[in-house]
């Protein structure tokens, strides 16, 4: 069964410095998107990340300092990737938790405005685990009956992690083949920022999804301890979470006056 679009969906795997979204920096982007008609159109980039990269990083996936010297900056080439990712719905393995989530952190660094409120996320990670709880080089040689090379190459990853969706929707036929049938059978989570600190609970309110207010309204905490704000603002968040929180804010603030 293969796989049936209604419009583009770009599998994206990224390289990085390390795991925090808001220190961290991108080194290799690689993004393949799949049109309806079931053509491939291929983008991978090594970045520049204006830091070092941790020798236990390289050590992982390879990319040293030297590969990415004389490689364009995120902001050099954040107009590239925005064009390649125009009118796609989103898809990769485990993206929606980190690979998403950190694009969207380095579009915002450069000023570059990119909204996906509109667009569709398949995680291969979330059916998998839904399904079948494994890494994604189990889940390659479990649903394609093959071994990864070249695992941590961001290339690789992102073909497996594609591979690994074609085999799913033929072994779950209660998956369908369309990304709307795919997210209604696993569940799809309603967030507010990319690095889910804010959900919309059921009646489509934002709520905190995490510390001491987890399921609160973030509009009743902003009200009952305004200078938890001011603590979010001054800490180690995403700029994406940080904007998503003032934008409450601003809007509770334009509702009282």
């Amino acid at each position: 069964m293969s796989l049936q679009l209604v419009r583009p969906i770009a599998f994206i795997d990224l390289e990085t410095t390390g795991v925090n979204l808001s220190t961290d920096r991108i080194v290799e982007i690689a993004m393949i998107k799949i049109l309806p008609d079931g053509s491939r159109q291929v983008k991978r980039k090594l970045i520049n990340p204006q830091m070092p990269i941790p020798e236990v990083t390289t050590a992982i996936h390879g990319i040293t300092n030297e590969m990415v010297k004389e490689a364009p900056t995120f902001k050099q080439a954040g107009n590239e990737l925005k064009q390649f990712i125009e009118n796609c719905d989103m898809g990769g393995y485990n993206s929606n938790r980190f690979d998403i989530p950190m694009l969207m952190e380095e579009f915002l660094r450069a000023g570059m405005e990119v909204d996906l409120s509109t667009r569709r996320m398949v995680d291969v990670q979330h059916i998998f685990y839904t399904m079948e709880p494994r890494t994604l080089t189990a889940a390659y040689k479990y649903y394609c009956e093959k071994e990864l090379i070249d695992a941590h190459s961001a290339e690789a990853d992102v073909n497996a992690t594609i591979d690994v969706l074609l085999s799913q929707i033929k072994r779950y036929p209660q998956l369908g083949n369309s990304v709307d049938s795919i997210l209604s059978s696993i569940g799809e989570e309603r967030i507010v920022d990319y690095a889910r600190r804010f959900l919309f609970n059921e009646k489509s309110v934002e709520v905190f999804n995490f510390g001491k207010h987890k399921g609160r309204p973030v509009v009743d905490v902003l009200k009952a301890e305004p200078q938890y704000y001011d603590w979010m603002m001054r800490g180690d968040f995403p700029l994406h979470t940080k904007q998503k929180l003032t934008e409450i804010l601003n809007r509770t603030l334009l509702k009282n006056n």
